[in-house]
């Protein structure tokens, strides 16, 4: 070590000490305080290497401090540390010109490792300070304090002034939709439109023209010029969820339109530009996808410029008792009665696996905010809602033969997708393609790969078997040849 200063700035005296120690052990010289006028005393005097500092400092908040920081000093770093470790806080550290958003409690190692990179790498411009500071913390686009979702927030907040390609991953419910629209709502894109396409929802058919917008007559029952959701989306962000479902021929457009910027609506001729950020969400393993021939290689890469990855509620338990009291709150501003949970039954919510994810626990709060007269949600009425739960998700309670009513179940959702509305026609087939490439992909794979002896499992002749695996664009791996 060189032996440069590390400014630190928390009214905690405890927190201090440590920091201090930490530190000092790992070579550097260090001066503490505990408000915001010595430490801007320092930084005018041309005192410090790196500031490290709380944001809440008993005479004034460090987000109104860091402008007039970046302002005198450009280039000296600044390390932001906050309890209150919410996206916001995040996102308003990196407006405000912070190298680093560091949630507590932080791990000193860590910390040390970030004042070690602070150092060596040349400082970013600040930030222009957008207009985040009035924001409802009852609204927040995401919730939760775990160091899982902090990594999150990190990522995000870095996000905020690009316009770069995201890729979210994560299972259902666990909220790609809504890391999506965080990154619209607070990105340079704001003011644009933000438009959502489900490709598991379109059928296979239709995708190109939901897409791109279709010409007058380019097919029967196109009475009309209709634009696409990258039209629709002009000058905001697109979001392509459950990408993994989009079929190749589809797959090939869109990589044109990363690739060359403009894109022609079905029927068409006139290449047309476009202006769109692109967030996409799956939940499958693209990578297999993409060696099982089902997924374009170029376009993974095209879409997964930075990705990020939603953990699971289940390993990230310590969020619930937020997110409990959250969708109580939006309950209550929905016109349901106010309903109070009593700690008992929050560690019940913790002790469940959660298969649903975030989504399953909205649902259980509103349906227990709703349903139960009682003011307070006891450990009882969560555990028996829970078993019910837990009773109808657990495959081994249920039949395997019952698949009308899996079909049945999958159609209610696929409608209530469309909130009371019509979905687009078409819909036998689509349901027919659902049902058909899975069945005629198990075929293959218990047959290894054998069309002959899949054609007689499934009951068809080898030629019909063929033209189906051409129709559904039906990939398998080498191994299964």
């Amino acid at each position: 070590m060189s032996g440069e200063t590390i400014l630190i700035a928390d009214d905690d005296g405890g927190i201090r000490t440590v920091l201090n120690q930490a530190l000092t052990r790992a070579g550097y010289v260090v001066r503490s305080t505990g408000n915001a006028a010595t430490l801007w005393r320092w930084v005018a005097q041309g005192d410090g290497d790196v500031i490290l500092t709380d944001v809440v400092l008993p005479d004034e908040n460090a987000f109104d401090l860091l402008p007039r920081i970046t302002k005198q000093r450009p280039d000296l770093p600044i390390l932001v540390m906050s309890a209150q470790n919410t996206l916001m806080t995040a996102i308003k550290a990196t407006e405000r010109g912070a190298y680093e958003y560091l949630p507590k409690p932080f791990d000193l190692n860590e910390m040390i490792k970030v004042v070690g990179r602070a150092l060596a790498e040349p400082k970013n411009a600040p930030l222009t300070k957008q207009s985040h500071d009035n924001g409802d913390e009852d609204n927040l686009p995401l919730i939760g304090r775990s160091a899982a979702m902090q990594d999150i927030y990190r990522v995000m907040a870095r996000l905020m002034k690009t316009d770069l390609t995201v890729m979210i991953f994560g299972e259902s419910g666990t909220g790609k939709e809504l890391v999506a629209r965080a990154l619209h709502d607070y990105g340079p894109r704001k003011h644009g439109p933000f438009v959502a396409i489900n490709m598991a929802a379109i059928p296979r058919d239709l995708i190109e023209s939901e897409l791109f917008g279709h010409e007058k007559g380019a097919f029967t029952g196109a009475s009309v010029r209709t634009a696409g959701r990258f039209e629709q989306a002009e000058g905001g962000t697109l979001f392509l969820d459950e990408i993994g479902d989009m079929p190749m021929e589809a797959q090939t457009r869109l990589l044109r339109v990363l690739q060359e910027g403009e894109y022609t609506i079905v029927g068409g001729r006139t290449p047309i530009k476009s202006d769109v950020r692109i967030v996409a969400a799956t939940n499958r393993d693209l990578r297999m996808h993409v060696s099982q021939g089902l997924f374009r290689e170029d376009l993974f890469y095209r879409l997964n410029v930075v990705p990020m990855r939603l953990p699971p509620l289940r390993d990230r338990l310590e969020d619930i008792s937020d997110l409990a009291h959250h969708f109580l709150k939006l309950a209550e501003k929905e016109g349901l009665p106010a309903k109070h949970i009593e700690p008992s039954a929050l560690e019940a919510l913790k002790r469940y696996d959660w298969p649903g994810n975030i989504r399953e626990l909205e649902n259980l709060i509103r349906r227990l905010a709703a349903l139960y007269a009682q003011e307070t949600l006891t450990v009882e009425l969560i555990e028996a809602e829970l078993r019910q739960d837990s009773y109808e998700q657990n495959p081994s309670q249920t039949s395997h033969q019952d698949l009308p009513g899996a079909v049945e179940a999958y159609l209610e959702d696929y409608f209530s997708s469309f909130g009371g509305g019509l979905p687009p026609d078409g819909l036998y087939e689509f349901v027919l393609a659902q049902i058909e490439r899975p069945l005629i992909l198990a075929s293959l794979a218990v047959c290894g790969g054998n069309q002959v002896k899949a054609a007689g499992l499934l009951g068809l002749n080898r030629n019909t078997l063929r033209k189906k695996i051409l129709q559904l664009d039906i990939k398998f791996s080498r191994k299964m040849r």
